[in-house]
């Protein structure tokens, strides 16, 4: 029997084809995928020919792409449908992806090929993208050691792969952890709830069989429980198992494998020349040095601070008033914090939630990318892995543009938070190759027959994952390497950052904005409210993210701490942190961190952009429109198309005329006052 992942993909726009695929064929065809790509690969480093930029460079973008497709498909499923089998296939292949990579880095034969193109990038006549592929291809190369010899040479080796495996281990831990604790909760448990959070819980037990409705971690349903049940024993319950999850103890507790992963990185780091695994990793950023990101998050952290001391001490005397002792706790914040809002703005999340359907956000989210850069979505049929998902064929003036695959419903077998993928980037050194592009979350599924209710943040999630989206749609460069969000980590949030503000847009929010009973628009009233609150809370929000942030600072621009856990609250006592809050992601649970690379020494990335994204969308504010055309275009034209192909700075000077300043930022969260 053929392997479905190993012939040629007939699928409609080139889809993996997941109706036909089993989880025996993905370790196979991963096998051959690999000897293929280090064939080819080998090849190209032992070519007699003399280096150009065609036989090397471009030979090395596509030496690999039948393994990438693959593992753009397994990736893909992994992470939102996993099982036992596929988190088996997980840990099989970290170590062999880690042993293929770093088998490339330290190819001497090769490098040298990568060293004399460097050398002599002067008289190549390359074009501009060229120049930049060259470029970011030798950095890479150096930055991975392929440079070193010797022990060094091999230690560096046995680093990455020990890394790769342990990041595994991570998300899989918390995943697990997040699998296997719910809180069951009889009539009189639920009493106080508004009818869309009993909808949630009753649902999740279903999806679980657990017989009734069950409070899980997933955050779609724990937060609003947190919010609305009046029942502290339970709040404080659910809160500490939220929390604790890496940390229960056992075999998924992820302490141990937090600290191993410190001293990993710090050796990385010292065997490449580098003081410490920030100044490694902020090498490429835009911020450059460890001091950059400090600076910027400690101009936050005191208005954030002081916003949020104020809002403590008026919801301490609410939590008095109801006969409670004692400061107020973090089980508490968001239940008094809701009640608070409810009161100054008339503001009650049962009465708005009603009026953000998701399957009116994901219209609102495509209607103002129409608006902008003029895509059209039409529903696409093809294989899909699982049966909650949805696609759709991106085009525009009829030509198509991507493919879309939203999968937007929390199960058990997804890992948590939101994010966006692509199964494939565009590029054009082989055609005219369109993306792939997903977007996923955890949204809370409703009862069969019902419509599925988001919150406000929920909405902004999901128009925060297809900004992302844009950016990888909208990618128009000829390579791979340098399309769609292959850019500095702390600019890949600006696209998305940014388009959560066309959801701010009143008359977005006027069209888009109807009740799920009665199809009448958000009444004026309303929507003013909504609005009107945007920053609400937002000392809250601002500080549990700020200290996640200094914490992953911390962590990597200091010696590796043998105990993670005392140096977290050592760094939470050092900036004051308030009692009543906590990290948004403690470091047991700390995927961005600890289950990649990815926003190690990087999770500051969110503020960074944000100084950015809201500067941007003031430009729109400037023009007195929202969807300005000629401002649309510039955003395409010098950001959302351009990919990494530039530095980042570049491309938004172009579209902006100069780099913000932070004050945007806190006029844009509401704390210029408090600064």
């Amino acid at each position: 029997m053929t392997n479905p992942l190993l012939d040629t993909w007939t699928t409609p726009f080139g889809l993996p084809p997941f109706d036909a695929i089993t989880d025996d064929d993905w370790s196979p065809a991963v096998d051959t995928a690999l000897e293929e790509a280090t064939t080819r690969i080998l090849a190209i480093a032992e070519s007699q020919d003399a280096p150009t930029f065609e036989n090397t460079i471009l030979a090395l973008e596509s030496a690999d792409r039948r393994l990438s497709d693959v593992l753009g498909a397994f990736y893909s499923v992994a992470g939102a449908d996993s099982n036992p089998k596929r988190e088996a296939l997980q840990r099989e292949f970290a170590p062999k992806l880690s042993a293929y990579s770093s088998a490339i880095t330290s190819n001497k034969q090769l490098f040298q090929r990568i060293e004399t193109l460097w050398t002599d990038r002067e008289s190549l006549d390359l074009t501009p993208e060229q120049q930049r592929v060259l470029y970011l291809t030798h950095r890479s190369f150096v930055r991975s050691g392929a440079e070193l010899t010797g022990f060094a040479e091999d230690r560096l080796t046995e680093i990455k792969s020990r890394l790769a495996s342990l990041g595994t281990e991570f998300t899989q831990n918390l995943l697990a952890d997040e699998r296997e604790w719910e809180m069951p909760l009889s009539e009189a448990d639920m009493e106080g709830l508004p009818s869309f959070v009993v909808s949630a819980a009753r649902a999740a037990g279903e999806e679980r069989g657990a017989g009734g409705p069950v409070v899980t971690l997933s955050r779609s349903l724990i937060v609003p429980f947190l919010q609305f049940s009046p029942r502290r024993d339970l709040r404080h319950k659910a809160y500490e198992a939220w929390t604790a999850r890496g940390a229960n103890g056992g075999d998924t507790d992820n302490r141990a494998i937090a600290a191993e992963i410190l001293d990993l990185r710090a050796q990385r780091a010292d065997l490449l020349g580098y003081d410490s695994f920030a100044d490694y990793k902020l090498e490429t950023e835009m911020a450059g040095n460890p001091q950059a990101v400090r600076d910027l998050l400690m101009q936050v952290w005191e208005p954030a601070k002081a916003a949020a001391e104020a809002d403590a001490t008026r919801l301490t005397a609410m939590l008095h008033a109801d006969g409670h002792a004692g400061p107020l706790e973090p089980w508490d914040w968001r239940y008094y914090s809701e009640k608070r809002r409810k009161e100054e703005h008339d503001l009650d999340e049962n009465e708005v939630k009603p009026y953000f359907q998701l399957g009116r956000m994901i219209e609102a989210a495509f209607d103002c990318a129409n608006k902008l850069f003029g895509l059209q979505f039409a529903p696409a049929d093809g294989p899909l892995y699982h049966p909650d998902v949805r696609m759709w064929d991106v085009t525009r003036n009829g030509e198509h543009v991507a493919l879309f695959v939203g999968d937007y419903f929390a199960r058990g077998s997804k890992r948590s938070g939101a994010w966006c993928g692509a199964m494939r980037s565009q590029r054009r050194t082989d055609g005219d190759v369109r993306a792939i592009v997903t977007n996923v979350c955890n949204f809370a599924k409703p009862p069969k027959g019902e419509p599925c209710l988001l919150s406000y943040d929920d909405a902004c999630t999901l128009f925060h994952e297809f900004g992302h989206a844009l950016h990888q749609m909208l990618s128009d460069v000829t390579y791979e390497s340098i399309s769609g969000t292959s850019v500095a980590r702390d600019f890949v949030e600006l696209p998305s950052q940014l388009y959560e503000h066309w959801l701010e847009v009143p008359q977005v929010l006027k069209d888009y904005a109807t009740h799920a009973e009665t199809g009448e628009p958000m009444p004026e009233a309303l929507l003013d409210k909504v609005l009107g609150a945007a920053t609400y809370d937002m000392g809250f929000q601002t500080v549990e993210y700020v200290a996640s942030a200094l914490v992953d600072l911390s962590f990597h621009d200091e010696e590796p701490p043998a105990d993670p856990m005392q140096r977290q609250a050592e760094v939470l006592e050092e900036i004051g942190m308030p009692h009543a809050i906590r990290m948004r992601h403690a470091t047991p649970h700390f995927a961005h961190v600890f289950s990649g690379d990815g926003y190690s020494s990087g999770y500051y990335s969110y503020m960074w952009s944000e100084v950015m994204d809201a500067d941007a969308f003031a430009a729109f504010e400037e023009k007195g429109d929202p969807f300005d055309a000629e401002l649309a275009r510039s955003l395409e034209a010098n950001i959302l198309s351009r990919g990494g192909s530039e530095e980042a700075a570049d491309l938004y000077t172009r579209f902006r005329g100069r780099m913000p300043g932070v004050e945007a930022l806190l006029k844009g969260r509401g704390l210029a006052d408090a600064a």
